[in-house]
C-alpha cells in the first residue's frame, strides 16, 4: 500500500519523555514528507502547542488539536475545520465539574482559561518558560465563567479535567458520557477531555483525509492513549506505541518501539521508506 497521511499523536508517541521530538523521529518524518506524503500533527494539546512542534518537524505540517475540534492547514494557513462547545454546553460542562469538585479548564486555539494554576494551567506554565513569546500558551485566571463563555462563545473547543481522585474523576466521565452533548476521552490517566459530540481524532483525520483528497486505506495513524483510539480504527493502518494503553494495542492493526526509542520513526521507516 502506497500511504500519503501519517497522523502521528504527540505526548508518549512522536515526543519521548522528555518531551523531545528524537533526530531519528525527525529524519523519518523529513525523508516521508520528501516522497510526498504529508504528516500531520494530532494532538488533544492546544494549537498553539501543537503548532510550534509542527514547526520543528521542518515540513508543511497540518495540525489537529483539541482532539479533533480544531483543524489547521499550513499550506495555505487556513482553519479546515473548527466545532466549539457554545454558551449553554460550557455551562452545563462547568455544572458536572463543580458537582464533583474538580478544577475547570477550558481551551481556545490559544488560551487556556482557569481559576488557578493547577494541572494542566501549570503545566503551560512550565512549558512556556522553555518557548519564544509567539509560541506560548496564553494562561487566563477566571472570576466569572459566565462572563468568559458569553465573551468566547465562538472561540472555546474543550474543556478538561485532571484530578489525583481517580474514582471521582470516572465517576464524572461516565455521568458527562451519558449525555447527548460530549465526546469524552482520556489522554492520561488521571484526566478526562469533552469536546462536542461527533469532535474526535478519529472524525478529524476523515475530514483532513477527505480536505486532501486521500483515501482512509492511505493513512497510517499512530498513537497511545484512549484519545488516539478513534484515528487508529479508521486508518488504513492503525499503530500503537509499546508504551500505549492495552486498549490502544489490541486496536491497532501494528506495534511499533516506544515513544523513547523512536517508535514513530520505526513506523515511517518500515512502511513508507521500506528499509
Amino acid at each position: 500500500m502506497e500511504y500519503k497521511l501519517i497522523c502521528i499523536d504527540m505526548d508518549g508517541t512522536l515526543l519521548n519523555d522528555k518531551k523531545v521530538i528524537s533526530d531519528k523521529n525527525l529524519k523519518a518524518i523529513r525523508l516521508a514528507s520528501e516522497k510526498g506524503v504529508r504528516i500531520a500533527v494530532c494532538t488533544g494539546r492546544i494549537f498553539t502547542s501543537a503548532d510550534f512542534f509542527s514547526e520543528i518537524l521542518g515540513v508543511k505540517s497540518p495540525v489537529i488539536a483539541s482532539n479533533g475540534a480544531y483543524i489547521r492547514e499550513k499550506d495555505r494557513d487556513e482553519v479546515v475545520y473548527k466545532s466549539t462547545l457554545g454558551v449553554e454546553k460550557c455551562k452545563k460542562l462547568l455544572e458536572v465539574f463543580r458537582q464533583y469538585s474538580l478544577y475547570p479548564h477550558f481551551y481556545t486555539s490559544n488560551i487556556v482559561f482557569t481559576e488557578k494554576l493547577i494541572y494542566s494551567s501549570r503545566f503551560y506554565e512550565e512549558v512556556n518558560k522553555t518557548l519564544p513569546k509567539d509560541n506560548q500558551v496564553k494562561i487566563m485566571l477566571v472570576k466569572d465563567w459566565n462572563e468568559i463563555f458569553e465573551k468566547y462563545e465562538r472561540e472555546i473547543f474543550k474543556g478538561i479535567a485532571v484530578d489525583d481522585d481517580l474514582d471521582k474523576l470516572q465517576c464524572a466521565k461516565n455521568k458527562l458520557k451519558g449525555m447527548d452533548d460530549f465526546e469524552v476521552v482520556s489522554s492520561r490517566f488521571d484526566n478526562f477531555e469533552v469536546m462536542n459530540k461527533g469532535v474526535s481524532k478519529g472524525s478529524a483525520v476523515k475530514i483532513l483525509g477527505d480536505y486532501y483528497g486521500i483515501k482512509s486505506e492511505q493513512i497510517i495513524c499512530i498513537g497511545d492513549s484512549e484519545n488516539d483510539l478513534s484515528m487508529i480504527k479508521f486508518a488504513g493502518l492503525g499503530v500503537a506505541m509499546e508504551n500505549g494503553s492495552e486498549l490502544v494495542k489490541e486496536a491497532a492493526e501494528y506495534i511499533t518501539d516506544s515513544n523513547n526509542c523512536d517508535g514513530v520513526a520505526k513506523v515511517i521507516q518500515k512502511f513508507v521508506l521500506e528499509v
